[in-house]
């Protein structure tokens, strides 16, 4: 299917970073009349982390305990996320399932695609009508930076995505992958991997 056309609704347009953009001005002037640069610029960060936080929870269809939402998100009402998740700047569109594993940290300007639009419809270049391809996410999976995951992915857990991969298809547990498509170049250390799991070792930010 079309994935690279395939965000987007009709009944819904979803426009990444625009309110992001007036809230951080909003804050800035908040923050403005405190004399000093750095508690100033803390501060700043803090507001923003707390009012993205605020509003992927309340679009999310459930948020487990310790999200930390890092950069401007935005995710659907079909999403829903475990806890302990980090999310730097992640734009969740379409209508599937989207589901996120404990303890999975994503990086900034991460796109993850859920439906394609139906190029076999009797409209060209594509139908009206949409095609949902749920994607799964495991616990403890680690994606780089301006990685773009596609409708009907299932990234195993421990997985790692290498920045800038478009992903598609399943990614073996404590697979490490990168490139476009994405490929399995290397393996995390599975025995060292289960011990740590197993100790609870866990990163809850």
């Amino acid at each position: 299917m079309c994935a690279a056309l395939g965000y987007g609704t009709a009944k819904e347009k979803q426009v990444p970073h625009r309110g992001g953009r007036k809230m951080k001005f909003l804050v800035s002037l908040l923050v403005f009349p405190i004399p000093f640069g750095r508690i100033r610029k803390r501060l700043r960060r803090n507001i923003l982390y707390y009012l993205y936080r605020i509003r992927v929870a309340s679009k999310a269809k459930s948020v487990g305990v310790g999200l930390h939402v890092g950069g401007d998100s935005s995710v659907t009402k079909t999403t829903e996320i475990g806890s302990y998740v980090t999310l730097n700047g992640v734009q969740v569109h379409g209508d599937g399932k989207i589901a996120i594993g404990s303890y999975t940290k994503i990086g900034e300007d991460t796109l993850i695609i859920s439906q394609n639009h139906n190029y076999e419809s009797d409209k060209l270049p594509y139908g009206d009508d949409y095609i949902l391809k749920d994607v799964t996410i495991g616990e403890c999976v680690w994606i780089g930076a301006r990685v773009t995951i596609l409708p009907g992915t299932n990234i195993g857990e421990g997985a790692i995505i290498q920045a800038g991969s478009v992903v598609h298809g399943d990614v073996p547990s404590c697979a490490i992958v990168g490139g476009n498509p994405a490929k399995v170049f290397a393996w995390r250390n599975k025995e060292h991997y289960t011990q740590l799991k197993m100790k609870a070792a866990y990163i809850e930010y």
